[in-house]
């Protein structure tokens, strides 16, 4: 299915949007499935959405048939700052009515290699029939200015046959021992949602969602959904370098 680009004037409003698909997801999988399963993002890009899941929105939802996971994680104990779980729960999930059985976090304090291997047990758990992990209901990622996103990395290898891998990684001067999904989940989601705002991811979006193709450099053109929807937000400044017309999306402004 083609991406769809959703522009919106500033990130306020792009993450109204996103939490609205939050709502909307949640409440037509309980109907269609009696549960929700989600993965989050970490970064600065969501804590927005966060807080109106916290607040506005919070009774909008069942969240006792709300599962969250995580798309990737760093390998820090679960009060630690950089720690996606921790930014996420003192915003969020510690502020609804979610029990704390349906809250599936990478066990960061463990070493890379054993937490990735947990994990990947704790998706099994979950598997939808015939694979080996579920299909999430909604997936949200980000895009770094590198173009990675989760913790899939520029020149990290394209193909793969693992559902979470161990990563060291080097972005901005921040090495960090970290746990990722891998495509091979992500492209089986229902819905995938990525969320870019600032002009310093401008020129990299500008390249991802150009037609020409180069997933080993631009790992976030990994992401492509084999039977669901994929759907940029981006404010106007990530927006500003793409061009007027682009072939092969679908875009309006929010």
């Amino acid at each position: 299915m083609k991406p769809e680009l959703r522009i919106f004037q500033d990130s306020e409003r792009l993450s109204r949007h996103a939490a609205n698909l939050f709502i909307e997801e949640s409440n037509q999988s309980i109907r269609e499935r009696n549960r929700f399963l989600v993965a989050l993002n970490g970064g600065g890009t969501p804590t927005r959405l966060f807080q109106l899941l916290a607040s506005e929105s919070r009774d909008q939802i069942d969240w006792s048939k709300v599962h969250v996971f995580w798309g990737d994680e760093r390998c820090v104990p679960p009060n630690d700052a950089g720690s996606n779980f921790h930014q996420a729960n003192e915003i969020f999930l510690s502020k609804v009515a979610i029990p704390e059985n349906n809250i599936h976090r990478v066990l960061g304090e463990l070493d890379p290699a054993t937490a990735s291997k947990k994990y990947a047990e704790a998706l099994k758990s979950f598997a939808d029939s015939n694979l080996d992990f579920p299909r999430f209901d909604l997936v949200y990622l980000g895009m770094g200015e590198d173009g990675h996103t989760a913790s899939l990395f520029p020149n990290s290898p394209v193909q793969t046959s693992e559902t979470v891998i161990a990563v060291t990684a080097n972005y901005q001067d921040r090495p960090a021992n970290r746990v990722t999904m891998t495509q091979l989940v992500f492209n089986q989601a229902r819905m995938i949602v990525f969320m870019a705002t600032g002009e310093k991811k401008a020129e990299t979006l500008a390249h991802v969602l150009s037609e020409r193709y180069n997933p080993e450099l631009y790992p976030a053109q990994r992401i492509d959904p084999k039977d669901g929807e994929l759907i940029w937000l981006v404010d106007e400044s990530a927006a500003g370098k793409l061009p007027r017309k682009m072939k092969g999306l679908k875009i309006c402004e929010g």
